[in-house]
């Protein structure tokens, strides 16, 4: 079975910080690009953040740029998602997706092939 299973989210105060990761199974990540989505009630599905497969290249969306990083350990099949200075506004179940697209990061829901079950993550006083 190949799988993606998040981790890391849960309920932290505005301006805290939190790691998500993502683990693959079934499959290696080296070759797959990998995208950070978040979807909160009522709306669409946001990408957040986007690495290629070579990891050299990443994408941030300007409502988190500065704040979220991306990164990925292909020793570890793992990729995970840094997030500081967290606003209410980041409150959303977050995703991470794995597609392998030929003009790299940033990627469309459309060209992910698999993607986690995602984790809550809830920022409030």
């Amino acid at each position: 079975q190949l799988q993606l299973v998040e981790s890391g989210g849960g309920l932290v105060q505005p301006g805290g910080s939190l790691r998500l990761s993502c683990l693959a199974s079934g499959f290696t990540l080296d070759y797959y690009d990998i995208g950070w989505l978040r979807q909160a009630p009522g709306k669409e599905h946001e990408e957040v953040s986007c690495i290629s497969s070579n990891g050299i290249t990443t994408v941030d969306a300007d409502s988190v740029k500065g704040r979220f990083t991306i990164s990925r350990d292909n020793a570890k099949n793992t990729v995970y998602l840094q997030m500081n200075s967290l606003k209410p506004g980041d409150t959303a179940v977050y995703y991470c997706a794995a597609g392998r697209h030929n003009g790299g990061c940033p990627l469309t829901k459309y060209d992910y092939n698999y993607w986690g079950q995602g984790t809550q993550v809830t920022v409030a006083s």
